[in-house]
């Protein structure tokens, strides 16, 4: 191993907007399934609102605000998702050479439902990367930004947190990955940061460093 290259027992990676570029067909996708059911939401409000959230979070924001969101929303927004993604999803540039040369244990760990990260790594062709290495929100108790589910995946992966780095997009999942313990790299380089400053985002979440290329990977 490269003596200057970071030393880590296991590496995980979030799925969207870290191995695929799906932030923005996502945001649109709810913006035009809640416009459906009568809420007014655009793209940016909602990258803002829940980047990297899952879908409980989007269900206990309406109800904060005092709207309950129809029993039919969840099944139609999945829906239109993963026909959207089906369609139009592509792999982040370099990151397929970058699981390739890992030498280091890997996995996923993902707000999203695990029938949105099967779909979304096998039309992107880098399912074969990780087997059945995936772990979502629905199998704890708390989401990001909580660190249950980082928490998680270590423990399966048998993988103390102190050696473990994580890789993520967002806020919230930032302060999940350090708020388990272990050191968070953010990732910029997903077209929903194209016209935001993700650098600053990230660094004030508390990443210990932010990065936009997956050719950098390694470059510290």
């Amino acid at each position: 191993m490269d003596p200057e290259r970071p030393e880590f027992d296991l590496i995980i990676f979030d799925c969207d907007g870290v191995l695929v570029d799906s932030e923005p067909l996502s945001c649109r996708c709810l913006s035009e399934v809640l416009a459906e059911f009568g809420f007014a939401l655009s793209e940016e409000q909602a990258l803002e609102l829940f980047l990297g959230r899952s879908t409980k979070a989007i269900e206990q924001h309406y109800r904060d605000l005092g709207q309950i969101v129809p029993d039919g929303f969840l099944p139609r927004l999945k829906s239109h998702v993963l026909e959207t993604f089906a369609a139009s999803l592509e792999p982040i540039p370099g990151v397929e050479a970058v699981i390739s040369g890992l030498a280091e244990p890997f996995c996923v760990a993902s707000s999203s439902d695990i029938d949105r990260v099967s779909l979304s790594l096998d039309v992107t062709g880098l399912r074969a990367h990780f087997g059945d290495r995936l772990y979502t929100a629905q199998m704890v108790r708390h989401g990001k930004p909580a660190p249950d589910l980082f928490l998680h995946a270590a423990e399966n992966m048998r993988t103390p947190p102190s050696r473990t780095l994580v890789i993520e997009d967002s806020v919230s999942g930032v302060q999940a990955g350090k708020a388990a313990g272990m050191t968070v790299w953010g990732f910029v380089g997903g077209g929903h940061y194209r016209t935001r400053d993700g650098h600053a985002i990230l660094s004030a979440a508390g990443a210990d460093r932010v990065f936009a290329r997956m050719s950098d990977f390694w470059e510290v």
